[in-house]
């Protein structure tokens, strides 16, 4: 797990993946949360919830060159991430944005299996879930701040 040292570590990251220069071999399960919550607190101008869909797929068109029922981009996994990043920073509010987001990769989310808590394999990786949110099946999430 990458530790970020400063705000500024997690503000270039993020800046690397909105702008697409971001290397591939970066854009991890640590960027994917970084990323978030640098959008969902330092970008006021951006709704993350609607505005991640298409950075992420851009993103992935930059990289990858694929967006499909396979690969790419995934809307429930998005979604869900961003539900819980606005309750992790909710709990964690008074904190620097850099330590918010090591506590939240040394929790149970900083594990890439975490949904599992919320979704069953098949319904997680069904094309649907890929395409648009689906609710969990197995238990609901906690409730997110307005």
């Amino acid at each position: 797990m990458k530790k970020f040292r400063s705000d500024t570590d997690i503000q270039e990251l993020a800046k690397g993946f909105i702008t697409r220069q971001l290397p591939k071999s970066q854009w991890t399960h640590d960027a994917h949360w970084a990323s978030a919550l640098y959008i969902i607190e330092m970008r006021k101008d951006l709704c993350a919830e609607d505005h991640m869909p298409d950075l992420i797929r851009a993103y992935n068109v930059s990289v990858v060159g694929a967006n499909s029922d396979r690969e790419g981009y995934h809307e429930t996994i998005t979604q869900a991430s961003l539900i819980m990043a606005r309750v992790f920073l909710r709990d964690h509010d008074s904190a620097p944005l850099y330590e918010i987001c090591n506590n939240l990769l040394a929790s149970p989310l900083g594990k890439p299996d975490w949904l599992f808590e919320y979704y069953s394999k098949d319904l997680l990786f069904s094309v649907q879930a890929r395409r648009v949110w689906v609710d969990p099946d197995r238990k609901p999430f906690p409730k997110r701040s307005a």
